[in-house]
């Protein structure tokens, strides 16, 4: 078995490569680019000031060597794989580079925002398996009973709602009509002059709304998934001949089928990794935070290329690793499960 993520850990670098260069060849193919938009507001400047400093021919505001320069400040002057294996050396020395947007340090912004993620990142995940798991125990117990066919209205109305819909019918009724919860922000203007208590209270009241879009998807998949395998291992032969030797039912639950019935939870855990830093941008973007999936959605509409390499790059590396500890927790989980 140590071989064997050995193996996996060493893929990674071949792996970090290739979805690395396809999508720094697509920033260097699509229109609209960094480059195609200096043009443009050059060109617009020109138009307002009722100047006209075309170049003979080409009917651009802007002169060759202005262009060239240009080029080179935004690395465009090389060719694709030249210009890849540049931005690879300065990632190796722990440089992601400049971002065009806020002319700061790529790594710098990517920090900023980072905690922002990972805070809402990490309170969904643990709230998410803390109710979910016991609630899918509870709903395979009292299969078809009145707690499992409420719970049942109550997840699929959740799931079928999409969260970024969800938040704006909360910000409507909570914050602006009844005012109880705050309409934006991680955390108020005022946060840095209260003491721990108020800035605790203060970053609770902000994330109520949040917490509750992100969660509600994810409390379907996780609850109804451990329900159904649950029943499945309930129904088998060996938990009929366990509790025919004397077992008892609780103990048949909660020590033979409960541990192979969180082979699929295992399986799916380490891809919710990457959810703990990128979230979701709609989200994010309805209750004005500026988090980590905020950010990539940005750079994406700004063309802000080293920080669309900077966010590509981090959420790799985050969802192979996290897939590798899927590996390890069905390990852990299931003792027939050996990798070679």
């Amino acid at each position: 078995m140590r071989d064997y993520f050995l193996r996996r850990l060493l893929l990674i670098p071949p792996t970090l490569i290739g979805v690395t260069i396809i999508v720094f060849a697509i920033t260097r193919l699509v229109p609209g680019g960094p480059l195609e938009r200096a043009i443009m507001e050059s060109q617009q400047m020109d138009a307002t000031s009722g100047m006209s400093s075309q170049t003979a021919g080409q009917g651009m505001a802007i002169s060759d060597e202005q262009l060239q320069k240009l080029k080179e400040y935004y690395g465009f002057d090389k060719p694709v794989l030249v210009s890849y294996f540049d931005w690879v050396g300065k990632v190796i020395r722990g440089d992601l580079g400049v971002s065009y947007r806020y002319n700061e340090p790529v790594w710098d912004v990517i920090k900023e925002r980072f905690p922002v993620s990972l805070y809402y990142g990490l309170i969904t995940l643990v709230l998410t398996y803390a109710v979910c798991i016991p609630l899918g125990i509870l709903k395979a117990i009292r299969h078809r009973t009145v707690v499992d066919n409420v719970t049942s209205v109550l997840i699929f109305i959740g799931y079928a709602i999409p969260g970024y819909a969800l938040g704006s019918l909360l910000l409507l009724y909570f914050s602006v009509r009844l005012e109880w919860f705050p309409m934006s922000g991680f955390v108020s203007f005022s946060f840095h002059e209260k003491d721990f208590l108020g800035k605790t209270l203060d970053l609770l009241h902000h994330s109520v709304l949040p917490l509750t879009c992100y969660m509600v998807g994810a409390f379907a998949l996780v609850t109804l998934l451990l329900k159904n395998h649950l029943m499945d291992n309930l129904a088998a032969d060996y938990i009929r001949t366990a509790i025919a030797k004397g077992v008892s039912f609780r103990r048949a639950v909660t020590g033979h089928a409960m541990r192979n019935s969180l082979i699929p939870i295992a399986t799916t855990f380490g891809q919710n990794i990457t959810l703990l830093v990128s979230g979701s941008f709609l989200i994010e973007t309805i209750f004005d935070i500026n988090g980590f999936g905020l950010l990539g959605l940005t750079a994406i509409l700004d063309r802000d290329y080293p920080v669309v390499m900077g966010v590509v790059l981090l959420s790799s590396i985050l969802l192979l690793v996290g897939n590798i500890l899927s590996d390890m927790l069905v390990a852990l989980v299931d003792p027939r499960i050996r990798f070679h």
